[in-house]
């Protein structure tokens, strides 16, 4: 059985280390070992042989005012043994600077102010929510999924990516660098001609599956529970998550429906540092997990992973086909598809996609960059939050911009960020011309497109982030869209101040209601949305309740 994770709190106040110990064991002591030190030496100490046990920290509550060596000195160098841990700060009102200033020097996650009495308000609450997000990223040491394959491997890629974003605690064994791997092979009798394999806890493995089909042995819900719903969901992005959570909240039978997993583009972002509340930001990921579990907790219902492939109005009944033919009914129906990533036409990224190119952030794969030379493509917010995520982890990370500069497509803060980053590389006026390699990324030539300058630079992994295209073309004909893919909607639909034709009712369409009544639209696939992640949580709360005011007429 693998050993608790570990709550350690330092400080040199003898009392005031005793009172925050006993405070975290009445708490804490049935799923934390708790460890206290009173320096932050020892303390270190301490962090070094845990480390070298493989055992994990969950959280570091540090004292700032202690001699020798601060609290804010003492997490950075923490971050070393035992980066994933999260961090507070133990602090004094007129430490509140030095508290704020840390959170970009030591990456703190929080600070407390003394005395933090009664911890039943200004302990724990902060606790608990920094320990939910520790335990939503943890990859425990006890035995759990086990995925073998191919770092290059297409398929392998798609399984890590799918679990991860649909945050399924998994363990990735690369075949040609864990002996545990082909030994685990041998047991199941499966050679490495037939990788991918899963290996599930109870001593089954699916070899070669799809998400449908880990989605089935999981558990994951891929069929409709009712026959009629009052509000269908489609897509689980920011729009679709914030609709569904106030939908459930009011009482309404809410289906939402994903087809990869909840989060959409936002998911797959490696920190969002401008969402307002959130001061030391958060990753695409733990916004979708809080947001997703607030649903649950309304009646929200999800078929994850199911995609809807038509759609049918049939008096005020709003079907949706689904790609298993299947179908799901309901009152009224929001699409929240969002964008997909446009793709990079150049020779040979089609034939080396998922083998060192990829789409999106592809966080998954960090690990693998470690030491290696990475380049995104793209100048917008996600290449730089790319980015930066990526220069933990590579030698070096080469940002490709086709613009002259950044600052017409990305927010100043991760432009900022990017300067002070020392193994972030940014080349303006450059493209990829080609990728070249043998069954996996050897190398790219990049143009430079002013000078018409042409060079080949080895490279071990490329991120395509460059721009999207609505998901929308599933909806053919049914509601009325823009030149791009669009759906129109509201005012949109207006011309010369009349009423769309074939509008069946006397009123104009509702703020977000499509040409078709009943049937809205909110986030990235909307035409003229901001693609913000607080406006897309933004309109699927308006788009709600338009949608209870279009139920109130029916």
């Amino acid at each position: 059985m693998a050993p608790k994770p570990v709550l350690m709190t330092v400080d040199d106040d003898t009392d005031v280390l005793r009172a925050i110990e006993r405070d975290l064991r009445r708490k804490y002591a049935e799923q934390y070992r708790i460890l206290r030190a009173d320096s932050g030496a020892v303390a270190l100490d301490a962090l070094k042989q845990l480390k070298s046990r493989s055992e994990s920290v969950a959280l570091l509550l540090v004292d700032q005012r202690m001699p020798n060596m601060t609290g804010v000195e003492f997490l950075e160098q923490a971050l070393e043994f035992h980066p994933e841990a999260k961090r507070a700060l133990l602090t004094a009102y007129a430490d509140t600077d030095a508290a704020i200033q840390a959170i970009n020097s030591a990456h703190i996650d929080y600070y407390l102010m003394k005395p933090w009495h009664p911890p039943e308000e200004r302990l724990y609450p902060v606790l608990n929510d920094l320990l939910e997000d520790w335990q939503a990223s943890f990859r425990p040491s006890f035995e759990g999924i086990r995925v073998i394959g191919h770092r290059w491997s297409p398929q392998a890629h798609q399984i890590k990516e799918f679990l991860s974003r649909n945050y399924i605690p998994y363990r990735w064994l690369d075949i040609e660098k864990d002996p545990e791997a082909p030994v685990l092979l041998n047991t199941i009798g499966t050679g490495d001609q037939q990788l991918p394999v899963l290996l599930f806890t109870d001593g089954s493995s699916l070899v070669k599956p799809t998400p449908g089909l880990i989605a089935e042995k999981v558990g994951f819900r891929v069929r409709a529970e009712q026959a009629f719903y009052d509000l269908i969901v489609i897509g689980a992005g920011p729009a679709g998550l914030a609709a569904a959570v106030y939908g459930g909240s009011e009482g309404l039978r809410t289906m939402l429906i994903e087809r990869e997993a909840p989060g959409g583009q936002a998911g797959m972002s490696s920190r969002i540092e401008n969402y307002l509340g959130f001061p030391s930001g958060l990753s695409g990921q733990d916004l979708a997990r809080r947001a997703l579990t607030q649903a649950r907790r309304f009646g929200v219902e999800l078929l994850s992973p199911q995609e809807a492939v038509g759609l049918q109005v049939a008096g005020p009944a709003r079907i949706v086909k689904l790609a298993d033919g299947s179908e799901v009914s309901g009152k009224t129906l929001l699409i929240a598809t969002g964008v997909s990533y446009r793709t990079l036409e150049v020779p040979g990224i089609e034939r080396l996609a998922g083998a060192g190119v990829y789409y999106g952030a592809g966080m998954t794969e960090a690990l693998a960059c470690k030491g290696e030379d990475v380049f995104v493509v793209g100048g917008a917010n996600s290449a730089g939050q790319a980015a930066i995520y990526f220069a933990r982890y590579a030698r070096q990370v080469t940002l490709l911009v086709r613009g002259e500069s950044l600052t017409q497509s990305m927010s100043h803060y991760l432009i900022e960020r990017i300067k002070q980053t020392p193994n972030i590389l940014v080349e303006t006026n450059a493209s990829v011309a080609e990728a070249q390699g043998n069954g996996r990324l050897d190398a790219l030539v990049i143009e430079q497109t002013k000078a018409g300058e042409r060079r080949t630079v080895p490279a071990g992994s490329l991120f395509i982030l460059i721009g999207a295209m609505p998901y929308t073309d599933w909806l053919g004909d049914i509601v009325s869209r823009d030149e791009h893919g669009f759906i129109l909607s509201g005012t949109d639909l207006l011309r010369e101040g009349c009423l769309p034709s074939g509008w069946p009712l006397a009123r104009p369409p509702y703020l977000f209601e499509t040409s078709v009544p009943g049937v809205f639209v909110a986030g990235d696939a909307r035409h003229g949305s901001i693609k913000r992640v607080a406006s897309g949580v933004g309109e699927g709360t308006i788009a709600q309740k338009m949608i209870e005011r279009y139920l109130e007429e029916m």
